[in-house]
């Protein structure tokens, strides 16, 4: 059967050809990122039948409530990765502070940057999740990675990717020279290539966004989306249909497969947060995955992959997909940055304007 099927080991192979001058510790460092991955795939499949559902006592460094599977995949990841000598430290999502790696192991030149399991909210709704990651070159090779060396572009990126646990486990990934799909083959334990040079659909007709919180948008983003919700007798000229899984990785999967616009943009609902997603180990490695299909992203105001980090865990807008909808979405908030929108679809005192006749 292999004979006839690219696991992914054999693709990281291929890739490294490529590069002669290659030593093979990034495909070291990917394979043990799916090896965590498998693992994490293994405990959300059992749900319930091992007590791992629900939330526990505690919170993370974003005040947001930990679930019992964030921790459990949390110590997964680091499990899977933090003896091999390619790594100089880590960041993830649950943990405050950059992981130190245990002592006596050698200290390697690259650093990752990880969601354990992005959409745990999903969790105990049988809902799709996923873990995200991102990989960069440690700028102090061989010693223990300090917050700074974190603090790197997008740009900075050698590869990002990420899981996702449905009816089936993917792992989409770029090294930079496309974007890939593997599925888990769960008789032989292997990562499969099933897609190859992923695009980004151009066309779209829909777009991904927690209406919800409508009220606290820029006026940018309402005009947006007031115009995609005016169908085919609005200024689109087309109808939308709205999307919102509440799990970044579903939403890039299926922006990956048939297209369209995801918006976490910025609001007004926390002043304290100028964003909701976090730059380093959520919008940047989405941002590499969506640029290398052929794809946008952007904070409304600029690229994703050219924003600087001040912190490990800071937050950003996140507005991606198809590039003609991101380019528009750039418009119009330079449009609007001085000049309110006025929605025609709403008032300011009931849900539609009152007719004029």
């Amino acid at each position: 059967m292999l004979a006839d099927h690219t696991t992914l080991a054999q693709f990281l192979i291929e890739e490294r050809r490529h590069h002669p001058t290659a030593c093979g510790d990034l495909n070291s460092v990917i394979l043990e990122v799916a090896l965590a991955c498998k693992a994490v795939a293994n405990r959300v499949a059992l749900g319930g039948l091992r007590d791992t559902l629900g939330k526990i006592d505690r919170t993370n460094v974003q005040g947001e409530v930990q679930h019992k599977l964030d921790v459990i995949a949390n110590d997964y990841f680091l499990r899977a990765t933090e003896r091999n000598g390619r790594l100089a430290g880590m960041v993830s999502e649950e943990l405050d502070d950059p992981y130190v790696l245990p002592a006596g192991y050698p200290r390697g030149k690259y650093l990752l940057l990880f969601d354990p399991l992005d959409g745990s909210s999903n969790i105990d709704v049988n809902v799709s999740v996923g873990s995200i990651f991102s990989v960069l070159r440690a700028p102090r090779p061989g010693v223990d990675a300090e917050t700074a060396d974190f603090l790197q572009p997008g740009t900075a990126q050698v590869c990002a990717g990420y899981a996702l646990y449905g009816p089936a486990t993917t792992l989409v990934l770029t090294v930079g020279g496309g974007v890939h799909e593997f599925t888990l083959d769960r008789s032989l334990g292997e990562f499969i290539l099933t897609r190859e040079a992923i695009q980004v659909p151009a066309a779209t007709g829909e777009y991904a966004i927690n209406a919800s919180n409508r009220r606290f948008w820029e006026p940018a983003v309402r005009r947006y989306v007031d115009e995609c919700m005016a169908g085919s007798s609005g200024p689109r000229h087309r109808d939308f249909n709205m999307r919102w899984v509440a799990s970044l990785v579903a939403e890039t999967h299926r922006i990956l497969t048939r297209g369209g616009v995801f918006l976490y943009p910025r609001d007004s609902k926390d002043a304290a947060k100028p964003g909701r997603l976090r730059l380093l180990y959520e919008a940047n490695p989405v941002a590499f995955l969506i640029e290398q299909a052929g794809g946008a992203a952007s904070t409304g105001r600029e690229r994703i992959l050219d924003v600087v980090p001040t912190g490990i865990h800071q937050r950003i807008p996140l507005i991606f997909g198809a590039q003609d909808e991101v380019a528009l979405l750039d418009r119009y908030h330079q449009l609007h940055n001085d000049h309110p929108y006025d929605s025609p679809l709403y008032g300011e005192r009931s849900l539609f304007r009152a007719s004029s006749g």
